[in-house]
């Protein structure tokens, strides 16, 4: 059973922010959509895919920005978890698989695979992305490229938007970035009785000494087990 209309403060940004705002409402609640981030994608890039076996994404935005890029989709597609996955599938990549994790999880995945792949996994994203996919997977002995893509900046908001935003009854986090920027907005105005709500615990981790009523995150790293946890008190 729902539990009481809750004002759901949404960072993510556009435009899978007001994807993320129609489930909310949908679940009865009033979502406000504030992104704290920003996607920049960089014109002109030079999209190599020379030795490339696959391809490694780690955000939705990497995929629209992949294939805003190149006309590449025959590819195979390691993805960090369903949202990005079924970004990739919309995209028109037949092969898509899912590490259904974090960074981390995303690595020993491929590298489980390492010996259906002839070549080279590229990993295209932001200038300053969450983790070091192509660090991990040079642990693992898995060849590994980045591309740079796109940019996120933090947002500006105003102080009188700050107030009223803080005044949600939870916020929803769908990346590490994202939580960093609240971390420091909530350092300048604070909110203890706001609950933070991530996609996984290394999104929440940012959050650590920020004062607020409860940080949770879902045992599965899907934006449906995150909005569970809207009517899940702590």
């Amino acid at each position: 059973m729902a539990g009481r209309r809750q004002r759901i403060w949404i960072t993510r940004a556009q435009p899978g922010a007001e994807v993320t705002a129609e489930r909310v409402r949908a679940l009865g609640h009033d979502p406000l959509v504030a992104p704290l981030l920003a996607v920049k994608v960089l014109p002109d890039v030079a999209v190599d895919l020379r030795g490339v076996a696959a391809l490694a994404f780690t955000s939705a935005n990497g995929v629209r920005a992949f294939a805003d890029a190149s006309g590449e989709r025959a590819l195979k597609v390691f993805a960090v978890g369903a949202a990005t996955a079924q970004a990739a599938r919309s995209a028109g990549f037949r092969s898509v698989l899912s590490a259904d994790g974090d960074v981390e999880a995303l690595a020993e995945g491929i590298a489980v695979r390492r010996g259906e792949l002839r070549g080279a996994v590229l990993h295209p994203g932001a200038a300053e992305p969450a983790g070091d996919l192509a660090g991990a997977l040079e642990k693992h002995g898995v060849e590994a490229r980045r591309l740079i893509l796109y940019e996120t900046a933090a947002v500006d908001l105003d102080a009188v938007d700050v107030e009223a935003l803080a005044k949600s009854d939870a916020v929803l986090l769908h990346s590490p970035r994202a939580a960093q920027v609240l971390a420091k907005v909530l350092k300048a105005h604070p909110a203890p009785h706001l609950r933070a709500l991530g996609l996984s615990k290394a999104v929440v981790k940012p959050l650590a000494r920020t004062p607020m009523v409860g940080k949770a995150f879902p045992p599965f790293p899907l934006e449906a087990a995150l909005l569970n946890l809207i009517d899940r008190r702590p």
